[in-house]
């Protein structure tokens, strides 16, 4: 072999080890990742402006928003819908109970609060209708008597339902109404139980869950839970449940439920 061989062979080989010398230092000194979570693996890529705006918005740190990316990068990201929050995706792939129980706080709190600012626009919608149109009837009556005539639904109608966690006809007409929203997308419906005061939200949960109501159309908020808080006295004078109303744009319509079957 010639000189020039041997130095060059023993030159790639002292390189070689010195490779492996170093390699295995670092891997030393690494942070042992979970096998049993690999999603967790983030990087060290810094957040964009608008990533860390994001993240604060949802209460989260840098590396919660990396997980999140990368989760929803995964399978996450193929079995739920877009508009799936962060704080619930990181809560489904929680490691621990600790962690499952911190972040499902947060979307409680985050879910409380969004309830309280609908409750407060509606009432503050009832109440600017009526001084500004004082002389206009919300919700037209006329509908109720006689039969029922068809509706055509258009996206970005919504359904008032109010109810009674004790109300039998109430149960019996729900799933017609879920059936309904899951033929028209775009439709939405509002639930609003009257015996469910203010603070009282797990009576509003374990009905939610006795209905079997679809969890997806609640969280894509197709579907939303409510107190009523004395809004349908406002509305109609010696209303029962289950009332039902159509409301497009800022008309209300109260329909009878017959009126659901000849929908189109």
């Amino acid at each position: 072999m010639a000189v020039e061989d041997r130095v060059m062979g023993w030159t790639a080989v002292r390189i070689t080890r010195v490779g492996l010398l170093l390699l295995g230092s670092a891997l030393a000194s690494a942070e042992p990742l979970d096998s049993s979570h690999p999603e967790t693996t983030v990087t060290d890529t810094a957040l964009s402006a608008t990533e860390r705006r994001q993240a604060q918005y949802w209460l989260l740190t840098e590396a919660e928003w990396r997980r999140y990316q990368i989760l929803m990068a995964g399978i996450r990201g193929s079995l739920s819908v877009a508009t799936i929050s962060p704080v619930e995706v990181l809560g489904l792939h929680a490691r621990d109970d600790a962690e499952r129980r911190r972040y499902a706080e947060r979307w409680a709190q985050l879910m409380h609060e969004d309830a309280e600012r609908v409750l407060a626009f509606q009432r503050a919608y009832s109440e600017a209708f009526q001084r500004l149109y004082p002389a206009e009837p919300l919700i037209d009556l006329g509908n109720l008597p006689g039969a029922a005539p068809a509706i055509r639904f258009q996206p970005g109608d919504r359904l008032l339902f109010y109810a009674r966690t004790d109300c039998g006809r109430c149960t019996v007409l729900l799933p017609q109404l879920v059936h309904t929203l899951q033929a028209h997308p775009g439709v939405g419906l509002d639930i609003y139980l009257l015996d469910a005061a203010a603070g009282e939200d797990d009576k509003v949960r374990a009905w939610a869950r006795a209905q079997a109501i679809p969890a997806a159309l609640v969280r894509t908020r197709a579907i939303t839970l409510n107190h009523d808080n004395g809004i349908l006295t406002q509305l109609v004078d010696n209303a029962t449940v289950p009332t039902l109303v159509h409301r497009r744009a800022d008309r209300f319509t109260a329909l009878a439920p017959a009126s659901l079957a000849r929908s189109r």
